[in-house]
């Protein structure tokens, strides 16, 4: 098990729940444009939220930022060791940094003093498409152990400061590499370990892959932490990474939808029936699962440990509860149907 770290009152490792973490995409000096984007990301089910601090002014928006935020923060800091002093100085719940880019010891030392002061810990954020030179050409490019190698120096530099209040990302494009890297740190050392897969993509191939890469990791026991990175709007990345959550099995929170694949029994327009069913459980917190089936000969049986669910026939269907049948409607009448039956749970 690895040890734990506490972000702002959301404790990261040590057999606490697995978080969901995203980033905004607004310029953060732009307080209220950033707040209703933190806010937004929260009501989607995430936990701890990043933020780009770039410059100076990023760095000092943190105060009222986190005045107005709902969940912690995480500042995003590259090179300049000043912007994460500024950010700790604003009260920041953790920092996402490399200690290895900013410079002198001195700098790395004031840093880690800075946090540890305040209990503010630190991400070590390594990119497969961003290692050391050095590394890269004693392991032929960036492979697992690359990565775990960077990751470890960047450790040792904080550790020579008696700072240990870290989590450690290991982040690659491809899911296998992704994967064997985070394998390797969790065999050394305790870290709690933040998920992801970077550049995964758009909406599709992204949640493939991350679903993939963060989900096989979970399902083995590694991960305390994830976000799913996904060129969409932030909040599609939270749904996702409760998507993934739910199944390796680690979340049973709202609802689970289940559906048949279709075959040539099927009459009624199941996929975009399907998909309607989706977009609507969204604004349902109950933890049940809802079951749309294709067929009526089939459906009930196969989804009977279903809470509620429909099956369609020829132009109607019927609406079943835990595998008895409740009502037998027309087939545009079948979704409000099973609404009724969601909300009378």
């Amino acid at each position: 098990m690895s040890r734990q770290i506490n972000v702002g009152g959301v404790p990261i490792g040590g057999g606490a729940p697995v978080s969901i973490q995203s980033m905004t995409n607004t310029p953060t000096q732009d307080v209220e444009m950033t707040l209703s984007q933190i806010r937004a990301l929260a009501a989607a089910g995430c936990g701890i939220v990043r933020v780009a601090v770039p410059d100076m002014a990023a760095a000092k928006a943190i105060g009222a930022l986190k005045a107005g935020s709902q969940v912690p923060l995480v500042a995003d800091i590259h090179f300049d060791y000043r912007l994460a002093l500024e950010a700790a100085e604003q009260g920041i719940d953790k920092i996402r940094i490399n200690p290895g880019n900013i410079g002198a010891p001195e700098r790395v030392e004031a840093v880690a003093k800075a946090c540890k002061e305040r209990g503010i810990p630190i991400r070590v954020g390594v990119n497969g498409g961003s290692l050391e030179k050095d590394l890269l050409a004693r392991y032929g490019g960036p492979t697992p152990k690359a990565m775990v190698e960077s990751a470890l120096g960047h450790i040792r530099l904080l550790e020579r400061y008696g700072f240990e209040d870290i989590c450690v990302s290991l982040k690659a494009s491809s899911v296998p590499v992704t994967m064997r890297a985070y394998q390797l740190m969790a065999e050394r050392y305790d870290y709690p370990l933040h998920l992801g897969v970077t550049e995964a993509g758009t909406r599709e191939i992204g949640e493939l892959k991350a679903a993939a890469g963060i989900g096989g990791l979970l399902a083995l026991g590694i991960g305390d932490t994830l976000r799913v990175s996904l060129t969409v709007d932030p909040v599609e990345e939270v749904y996702a990474a409760r998507r993934i959550l739910k199944a390796v099995g680690l979340r049973r929170e709202g609802p689970e939808l289940i559906a048949c694949p279709t075959c040539g029994r099927t009459q009624i327009n199941l996929i975009p029936m399907a998909r309607q069913v989706e977009d609507l459980l969204r604004g349902v917190d109950k933890p049940i699962t809802v079951a749309v089936m294709g067929c009526v000969v089939n459906g009930p049986g196969e989804a009977r440990h279903a809470d509620v669910g429909l099956a369609g026939g020829k132009g109607e269907g019927v609406l079943f509860r835990r595998g008895e049948i409740v009502a037998k409607v027309p087939e545009e009448q079948l979704v409000p149907g099973l609404m009724k039956l969601i909300e009378e749970l």
